[in-house]
Parts: C-alpha cells; sequence; structure tokens
C-alpha cells in the first residue's frame, strides 16, 4: 500500500489532532503520484471543517484530475464548503471549464451551480 496514503488515513482518525497543522500536512499529498493517497487526501480535508479553507484551491486543481476517483473526491470536497471555496476556487473552476476532459468541465459546472 502506499505509505502517503495510509498516514493520511491515520491523521484523519485523530479528532484532537484535526486542524491547520493537519490540514497542511494532509494538502501536500494531493501532489502524490498516488492516486489513492489524492483521493483520502480530498476526502480528509472534506472533513476537517474550516481548518481545510485555506486548501481548497489545491483542491479545486483536482477537479482536473487524470483520475476520476480524485476528481469526485475533490467535488465532494469542495461541495462540503460551500461558500467557503471563494474567489481562489471559482478561478480554479473556471480553468477547468476550459479543460479537455468533459468530466472535469461537468464537476466544475455542477460546484459553479
Amino acid at each position: 500500500g502506499d505509505v502517503r496514503a495510509a498516514a493520511c488515513g491515520a491523521l484523519g482518525k485523530h479528532g484532537e489532532a484535526r486542524g491547520q497543522t493537519v490540514a497542511a500536512v494532509v494538502a501536500t499529498v494531493l501532489k502524490s503520484s498516488s492516486s489513492d493517497a489524492r483521493k483520502i487526501a480530498c476526502q480528509l480535508l472534506g472533513n476537517l471543517g474550516e481548518a481545510a479553507e485555506p486548501h481548497l484551491g489545491a483542491v479545486a486543481e483536482r477537479l482536473a484530475d487524470g483520475n476520476w476517483q480524485v476528481r469526485v473526491a475533490a467535488c465532494e470536497t469542495l461541495g462540503k464548503h460551500g461558500e467557503a471555496r471563494g474567489q481562489t476556487v471559482a478561478a480554479v473552476v473556471a480553468t477547468v471549464l476550459k479543460s479537455s476532459n468533459s468530466d472535469a468541465r461537468k464537476m466544475a459546472c455542477q460546484l459553479l451551480g
């Protein structure tokens, strides 16, 4: 298994440890070469609440990921954060709308409402 994916899973299980530090560590995994690790990172950031907000732009970039499961996880995470998505995410979503990947464009449209 992928060590990064396992580490993300372990971090997400420690309620008291949740916070900005955990979100920052998990966010670094969004650029992993492992699609499983990227998917889990998106999912964890979706569960970290306000602590994840500074990293939503990086999550939005995963809407154009080559792996459909990562794209779905990113879409779900952004959907959970609603108003917190802000201008950074809107800018990334606007970029994704120009993607050659039709699934990525569809998810970007869903996020925009």
